[in-house]
């Protein structure tokens, strides 16, 4: 099965499985080789029309702080149920009136190579104070590049998707 099938057939089990009500639309279910995040998008609270951006911002704050509790034991029990039917870990994590919120998710460690250049690099934002070590230095940089990537990313997961539709497509060795 290829990535893109994973992430479809995990899609689709999380939109059936999940309780009607929870989320506005199908939940944002993204898959890599440890976990699956399972993001729905909340109803905003009804407020006043002239609220402050601070009081906005609080309310939706404490929606998705009553949607975690409430829901906590059933999100609980469907991420076993994922997580014994197809081997990943779930995180869970919520959107809201432009705020997301993730509840849980994994912390992998991630090992590379690195020349004293690039080590530099990391020693750099350790001694500037944007980091404490050159692990949470690596992390920055990584959030960085894809925060500032995103399109051409995106364009690198589309044709990889092309790249497993015609492996699939071709014979089997």
């Amino acid at each position: 099965m290829t990535t893109s099938e994973a992430a479809e057939k995990l899609r689709g089990w999380f939109t059936g499985r999940l309780p009607e009500g929870w989320f506005e639309g199908p939940p944002e279910v993204v898959v890599d080789r440890e976990e699956v995040s399972v993001v729905g998008r909340l109803a905003p609270p009804e407020l006043a029309e002239d609220v402050s951006d601070v009081e906005r911002d609080a309310a939706l704050a404490g929606h998705i702080a009553r949607f975690r509790e409430e829901t906590r034991e059933r999100r609980i029990a469907i991420a076993r149920e994922a997580e014994h039917r197809f081997g990943h870990k779930v995180s869970w994590g919520a959107e809201c009136g432009g705020r997301r919120e993730m509840f849980t998710n994994l912390s992998v460690p991630v090992m590379t190579r690195l020349r004293q250049p690039e080590r530099r690099v990391l020693d750099t934002l350790v001694e500037a104070g944007v980091a404490r070590s050159r692990s949470d230095a690596l992390a920055w940089c990584v959030r960085l590049v894809g925060r500032n990537a995103d399109e051409w990313l995106a364009e690198l997961r589309a044709a990889l998707q092309h790249v497993e539709r015609a492996r699939a497509a071709g014979p089997k060795v």
